[in-house]
């Protein structure tokens, strides 16, 4: 089954092309890689896809539906989730407050608000969950501004895991990291995300090769291969 389908994609910035006819295929389960040079359109390419950017012309499908201009928090209920290449947290909250905020979300979708704020000890139990899939328990009750820049980055996958998605995007999963804090990343992404639809974007090709089943190139917003 196909979980993502991208059909003569187009994405125009005041006349500028940035995404140029972009058609590709995301199986069920695949994990697929889009690589190329800076100013490709990959992040463009992510952002049309996940509602951030409406494109031009061209048809968006998640797992058979037609997901074309929709609007973000519409497309993450349905179960496609993201990280951002920025840090995307809230500095002063704690990591715990900041997962089960994105586990509250999950949780409204699932249930009406009202239902949802009944739920409070099924959320806290799922928020620990995450954080303990992802290693992070200890780092619980500390505001996201004080960890280190490779457990934000950890933060920022479990943000993206804690809405239970059916395909999780990933955008320079290891930007600023070192050697040594990538190849335990990436092991973990691997753990975390097993059975999954996955999608990245990634610069680093030890770690497309490590993660990726399928590699697609981009270049000047449109597919090369």
């Amino acid at each position: 089954m196909t979980a993502l389908k991208l059909d003569r994609v187009y994405k125009d910035f005041s006349g500028l092309q940035v995404l140029t006819g972009v058609s590709m295929e995301i199986a069920e389960g695949e994990r697929h890689a889009v690589i190329g040079p800076n100013g490709a359109g990959k992040s463009t390419l992510f952002n049309v896809i996940t509602g951030y950017h409406e494109p031009t012309r061209g048809k968006i499908f998640f797992q058979g539906r037609d997901i074309t201009g929709h609007p973000a928090h519409r497309i993450a209920r349905l179960g496609l989730s993201r990280s951002f290449q920025i840090i995307n947290n809230f500095p002063k909250m704690t990591v715990f407050e900041n997962v089960r905020n994105a586990v509250i979300s999950k949780f409204n979708r699932r249930f009406n608000w009202v239902s949802a704020l009944g739920r409070a000890e099924d959320i806290r139990i799922e928020t620990d969950r995450v954080l303990e899939s992802l290693d992070m328990l200890d780092s619980r009750d500390i505001p996201a501004a004080e960890l280190s820049y490779g457990n934000q980055r950890q933060l920022e996958l479990a943000l993206a895991l804690a809405r239970d998605p059916k395909m999780i995007m990933l955008d320079e999963p290891t930007a600023g990291l070192d050697v040594e804090e990538t190849r335990g990343f990436v092991e973990l992404i691997k753990r975390v995300t097993e059975g999954m639809t996955l999608m990245v974007v990634e610069h680093d090709m030890d770690v497309v090769f490590n993660l990726a089943d399928r590699i697609t190139v981009l270049s000047y917003g449109a597919v090369l291969l």
